[in-house]
């Protein structure tokens, strides 16, 4: 699948006018925020996956950075605590997934316990593959239970992740980011690559979201115009107003 999709976009589309559509987009998606908390009886579950520089920081600030803070939540799954390991390994998971009324943004999520262990051969295959299942059971759970699960993989090329490593080692504004890991995970590019097409084939209960992200005003406007989507489709209303009645 991965192949056969661009990770530069299409290529004919028009700079201006993209940056000013997702202009257009992240106001629209603020304004529908407000009317979600608002009316508190659903909410989203945003899950961002991508390899190591795919751009998920830099979505969540572009796309969410007119929402209220009241209303949303960012978190962030990398190796289990050993409390979290000493539980199921979504339990670290339900504890942050959205009440009704709220956005919540994983920046890496519950796909980190696929994608490690397969890599790294932690766990046997048959136990991988019941984790398949129960991700696909889980998912279903929360969207029975009026949470909309986006998930979407952020595709970038291996030779746009080695600019942006780089850039993580000359630019001093971006030591911060610089993580010896990364280029370790990456000499593993083909294995990540083949889990990720088997995560895509096998947790597809609720759709994947394929996201060319090498430039990175085509990602913003490919993850914005889904949640834009979406949030027209919930039909949110405004609470009508509680009246209370006072006796004499």
């Amino acid at each position: 699948m991965l192949n056969s999709i661009d990770p530069r976009g299409p290529r004919e589309l028009d700079k201006k006018k993209i940056k000013a559509e997702n202009k257009q987009l992240i106001e629209e998606i603020a304004s529908f925020q407000r009317l979600l908390f608002a009316e508190d009886k659903q909410s989203i579950l945003i899950v961002l996956q991508g390899l190591d520089a795919a751009g998920k920081d830099g979505a969540v600030r572009s796309i969410f950075s007119g929402i209220n803070p009241l209303g949303s939540n960012v978190f962030s799954f990398k190796k289990p605590t050993e409390e979290e390991f000493a539980h199921d390994f979504l339990w670290r998971i339900h504890q942050q997934v959205p009440r009704k009324g709220m956005i919540h943004i994983f920046n890496r999520s519950h796909y980190e316990d696929i994608l490690v262990p397969s890599v790294e051969g932690y766990f046997s295959p048959e136990t991988i593959a019941r984790r398949y299942d129960h991700i696909n059971h889980f998912e279903q759970l929360l969207e029975d239970s009026g949470t909309r699960v986006l998930k979407f993989y952020l595709h970038i090329s291996k030779e746009v992740q080695l600019e942006r490593l780089t850039d993580r080692i000359d630019n001093p504004q971006k030591h911060w980011k610089h993580n010896d890991g990364d280029w370790e995970s990456r000499k593993k590019w083909d294995a990540y690559m083949e889990v990720y097409e088997r995560i895509f084939d096998k947790c597809n209960v609720v759709p994947w979201h394929i996201v060319p992200s090498d430039r990175n005003w085509v990602k913003v406007n490919a993850i914005a115009k889904v949640l834009h989507q979406t949030l027209k489709e919930m039909n949110l209303k405004w609470p009508e107003l509680e009246t209370m009645k006072f006796k004499s």
